[in-house]
């Protein structure tokens, strides 16, 4: 009967349309799902055929009369520098990896797993830092953490001595250990709420107790999350710009991407040919991870210790150490990302921040009256705002049609399709930028497109679409494919059966990817450092400049209106469309 089922769509599929809306031989759905296809997967290649042409010639590629060679490889390989380049961003990545993934481990099983007061209080505040742009938390650390810091001044003042060096790969790998333990809380405390009660109830029949049981039981069963979210907090930390240009750079600490960006915007003649070898070695570094990382997932199958069972499992009690837990949880949040936001805060509110000089008698309004007052800096606002508005509604829309195609049709190039729009996960933002660049450069009708917000909505909406296809294609998997065959039992055909039903049953989950498209696309910036001009700048790419000008006040308020309207439309979403924010 299974088997059976499961071919009656295929076969409904493949039914003549009706003459009318036939075309060359083919019907409507046909032409339909080929040209999502050819769309999807020109996106993806736009940035990458000419980021590898321009790495392979010896000229900008704009310019006539290029010819192939590996000089750019050689002279990259050779620049003094560039394998001490290597060999930091995989310590900077490491490093990040392991203080993200102990952290998180810790408090999922500290939030999920044990009874502890305020647990479910503390797991919400421990995802609040996904929705703010990493850019915006290196400014926080750097006002708390940093040598003239708030918080590195009063303990100098204490102990006589800051014991830690935020301009450090050390002190960079915890910053950005904070902007990524919410990925790895999210992956692990799923993986701990769907775990087996059965087995932790065997354990205790034996004996154990709820110490041993989290060691025993608990652990192995999330291996595979842990491993998973460790490859992907790994690869982000890989593409990172802003803590490494903003705590890296003052220190002479170069990585891939500042480097990147360094050699391909930060001079006045800029060595493209140097800058796209850059990048295709970095995505051969992201293509490694991505082989690692499909091994790894396949081996850790035999962790797996989930089943459809009915029941959750029970919370442990630990007596007076919950309390411990507590307390560990309440100091990372008080000393990861509450400080640096509350950093920002009162950065915001004074004319100076210092330990030495009481807050409340500095407070001004003068940094938000700058941000205001100046046309180029609330047309940053505007235009984020727009990107993010704009580009979560089309790339929602346009993903949900991809989906549908890849997961209930029988277009044979289905699984292309789902490989293709999942690649962007792995392509850096810088790297999308210049790819961008390049192809609107070389392709003669698309030159108009450099520098204007439609470039930016393509490249965001790009950079985006595999959190979309996260977000929809689970819940087009849950819907029977029954209701597939009772339509075309009716003579609908693939894209009338998509429009009148399917459509209509995927609203939630496209609602759940709006709203997670325009929190990533309102805190996103990388592409546009290379794709904006003066009048498509966004709030990343304005704070930053704010940043390299010294004008720590204005940074600190531009970063706080983008948290208020990030949070304000969080809450908005949560309360009409019904859309959780944290899991």
């Amino acid at each position: 009967m299974t088997t059976e089922t499961k071919a009656r769509p295929s076969r409904a599929d493949e039914l003549p349309a009706p003459k009318y809306r036939r075309l060359f031989g083919h019907g409507k759905a046909t032409w339909i799902q080929y040209a999502i296809f050819i769309a999807a997967i020109a996106l993806v290649l736009a940035p990458l055929l000419p980021t590898l042409y321009q790495s392979l010639i010896d000229r900008p590629l704009y310019d006539d009369g290029g010819l192939l060679t590996p000089a750019n490889y050689v002279k990259l390989f050779t620049t003094a520098g560039f394998g001490k380049v290597v060999l930091d961003s995989l310590y900077f990545a490491a490093l990040t990896t392991v203080i993200a993934v102990v952290l998180s481990l810790l408090l999922a099983v500290l939030v999920v797993r044990v009874r502890m007061p305020g647990g479910r209080a503390l797991g919400s505040l421990l995802l609040w830092p996904i929705y703010i742009s990493p850019l915006v938390m290196a400014f926080g650390f750097i006002l708390m953490y940093g040598p003239a810091g708030f918080v590195s001044v009063a303990v100098q003042n204490v102990l006589g001595v800051v014991p830690w060096n935020l301009y450090s790969i050390p002190g960079m790998a915890f910053a950005e250990a904070v902007t990524l333990v919410p990925i790895g809380f999210l992956y692990c405390s799923g993986a701990l709420k769907l775990a087996d009660p059965s087995l932790e109830a065997a354990a205790r029949t034996c004996g154990a107790r709820p110490l041993r049981i989290l060691w025993s039981v608990v652990l192995p069963m999330v291996r595979p999350a842990i491993l998973y979210s460790a490859l992907l907090i790994f690869s982000t930390s890989i593409e990172e710009l802003s803590i490494p240009l903003l705590l890296g750079r003052p220190a002479g600490i170069n990585l891939f991407s500042s480097f990147i960006y360094i050699n391909g915007l930060a001079q006045a003649n800029p060595d493209y040919g140097l800058v796209g070898a850059a990048s295709v070695v970095t995505l051969g570094v992201m293509a490694i991870l991505i082989v690692i990382q499909g091994i790894s997932l396949r081996n850790a199958r035999r962790f797996v210790a989930v089943r459809g069972k009915a029941s959750r499992p029970r919370l442990l009690e630990l007596g007076r150490l919950r309390w411990v837990g507590f307390v560990i949880a309440v100091l990372y949040i008080i000393f990861g990302p509450l400080l640096p936001i509350l950093g920002l805060l009162l950065r915001a509110f004074t004319q100076l921040l210092t330990p030495l000089v009481n807050p409340l008698t500095l407070l001004t309004l003068d940094n938000f009256t700058l941000i205001f007052d100046y046309p180029a800096y609330t047309a940053s606002i505007r235009n984020s705002l727009f990107i993010a508005l704009i580009g979560a509604v089309v790339t929602t829309l346009f993903v949900s049609v991809v989906v549908l195609v890849a997961r209930r049709s029988t277009f044979r190039f289905n699984k292309v399709l789902e490989f293709g729009t999942l690649t962007p996960q792995v392509i850096p933002g810088l790297i999308i930028g210049i790819g961008f660049f390049w192809a609107f450069a070389l392709i003669g009708p698309l030159n108009a497109v450099n520098g204007t917000l439609l470039a930016l909505i393509i490249a965001f909406g790009t950079r985006s679409m595999p959190a979309a296809f996260g977000a929809i294609a689970p819940l087009v998997m849950q819907i029977g494919e029954e209701l597939d065959d009772a339509a075309r039992t009716l003579g609908a055909d693939w894209w009338r059966t998509f429009s009148r039903i399917l459509f209509k049953l995927i609203v939630p989950a496209m609602f759940s990817a709006l709203v997670l498209l325009f929190v990533q696309m309102f805190k996103e910036y990388t592409p546009a450092v290379f794709l904006a001009n003066a009048d498509s700048q966004v709030i990343g790419t304005t704070t930053l400049q704010l940043w390299l000008n010294g004008n720590s006040g204005a940074v600190a308020a531009l970063s706080c209106i983008q948290i208020a309207i990030t949070a304000v439309f969080v809450i908005i979403a949560g309360k009409v469309l019904k859309v959780r924010s944290y899991a």
